[in-house]
Parts: structure tokens; sequence; C-alpha cells
């Protein structure tokens, strides 16, 4: 099994990814396969809404992380998805990149499990935790929760062991993933099938 986790910070190695690394541990324990992308600081296109991936394989932006992204969801069994607090809400980055790989790869998500991490020096992680989880929402992907919000907290990346509730939240939504992704495994190996999914638009009364 394996997971796909996305730092939206721009900071490699700040505050986002000590809560990430906590969620790395327990994934490591119990043997499942992980796999950061960076966004980094490295300019990052927004979708246009051009349609391309509509008629074609992928977005039509080909020369950054978010169309290699995609192509690897194919083969993952989860997602995290961890973001910094900007304004009381995720970076830029990060839902730039979440609007192009979830409009031009949705298949690749759907019914498996998503997390989302906000994390913030005080305040706004909350507001922030919930914008990212509209993404699962959308694509019918079962969403992963923990024994509090899926949030953390700390100025810099020092501060993250000091919260130990956050930290204990990291480790809890890990080892809820992997049971989430066990029990859909064990349902694929039991012959149960996926739901079908009624896709067309109803949204004529608004016309």
């Amino acid at each position: 099994m394996k997971v796909l986790i996305v730092n939206g910070s721009p900071h490699v190695n700040g505050t986002t990814m000590a809560s990430i690394n906590e969620m790395i541990s327990v994934f490591d324990e119990a043997g499942i396969e992980t796999e950061v992308f960076q966004l980094g600081n490295k300019p990052l296109a927004d979708c246009m809404g051009c349609g391309y991936c509509r008629k074609n394989e992928g977005c039509v932006i080909k020369d950054d992380l978010v169309h290699e992204f995609v192509q690897k969801a194919q083969e993952a069994d989860g997602f995290v998805f961890a973001t910094p607090v900007y304004y009381a809400h995720p970076t830029g980055r990060i839902m730039s990149f979440l609007d192009r790989a979830f409009y031009s790869g949705s298949k690749n998500f759907q019914f498996k499990v998503g997390a989302s991490i906000a994390v913030s020096r005080r305040g706004g992680e909350v507001a922030s935790y919930d914008v990212l989880n509209k993404y699962f929402g959308i694509s019918q992907m079962p969403i992963a929760s923990s024994t509090y919000w899926n949030v953390s907290h700390g100025a810099v990346a020092a501060d993250a062991p000091n919260d130990e509730e956050g930290m204990q939240t990291m480790r809890n939504l890990a080892r809820n993933m992997v049971w989430m992704m066990r029990c859909i495994e064990a349902g694929k190996n039991a012959g149960v099938e996926l739901p079908a999914s009624e896709r067309t638009y109803k949204t004529n009364f608004v016309r």
C-alpha cells in the first residue's frame, strides 16, 4: 500500500512537515509506503478552465508536479494534503495544485482514503482543514479523521513537538488511515464491488 502526501508549505522542513513526519513514522511502522510531494517555492500555475483535460489525458500544463502527482495517484491507496495557514486559509499554491489535480484526474482519487492537515501559529486552522476536505467530499473519497480535528500548532518547526496533542492527533490519524485502507483492500479481496455513480448534471432548474 502507498500514501501520497502533499506538503503545501513553501518551507520544506517547517511546521507542516513536522506533522507529516509524525504520520510517516506510523506509516513506516505499519509497512505503508509513502511519498511526499514538496510544493516548495517554485512557480505553480492555477487552473485556467481551458477544458483540455476533458478531451485529452491530464492537464494541459505538463511542466510541474501536478501531472506527475495525478499519474501516481492511479496506484495510490491514500492521500494526505497538508497546509500551513495563511490568512485563515490554505496556501494559494496547494489550492492551485489540488484544483488542477482533481479537475484533470478525478477518477484517480475515487473511493480512496483522504486526510487533510492544517498547521498554524495560533488560529485559522479549522477553516483551512474544512476547505481541504471539500476535495474529498466531491470525489467520493472516504475521509479519515482522528481524535481531534487534524490540526497542530507552532510558529517554527522546533515548536511542533511541544504541541503534544497535535502530534498525538497526527499519529492517530495515520493509524486510522491504515485501518481504512486495509478495510477497503479486504473488501475488494472479498468481492465487494464499488458503488455505481450517477454523474450527469442536474442543474436545469437554475436556468
